[in-house]
């Protein structure tokens, strides 16, 4: 579902999140605390203090999204930068980070721009 979504961002909420929010209120987190439009084209993350659910915000021409992810076992690795309150990563990010994997593999292929056939 969300590979189809064409995001130009998604950001991580750092740190944990109250889940009881509804749409609203983070909605309201996004733009007064993160100083971020929550109606731009981008996915906006949050995760519990347990780290086994997630709430992923997105806007759609019309209303927002609110997808909902808990696990049966295990836990998320979630990024607990306390300098910053969100943190900017790649699509494919979100997926390592939905996987359960962290955020930084270091042995991952890194993304290649070709600008012509050789």
């Amino acid at each position: 579902m969300l590979k189809a979504l064409h995001l130009s961002h998604v950001y991580v909420a750092c740190g944990t999140t109250d889940l009881r929010k509804s749409i609203d209120d983070l909605a309201v987190l996004v733009q007064e605390q993160f100083h971020l439009d929550p109606f731009s084209p981008a996915l906006f993350v949050f995760c519990n203090r347990q780290r086994d659910k997630l709430k992923l915000l997105h806007w759609d021409h019309n209303g927002f999204w609110l997808y909902y992810r808990r696990l049966e076992r295990g836990r998320f690795r979630w990024p607990t930068d306390m300098h910053s309150q969100t943190l900017s990563i790649s699509p494919r990010q979100l997926q390592w980070l939905l996987d359960g994997l962290s955020l930084e593999q270091r042995l991952a292929h890194p993304q290649v721009t070709a600008h012509a056939v050789v």
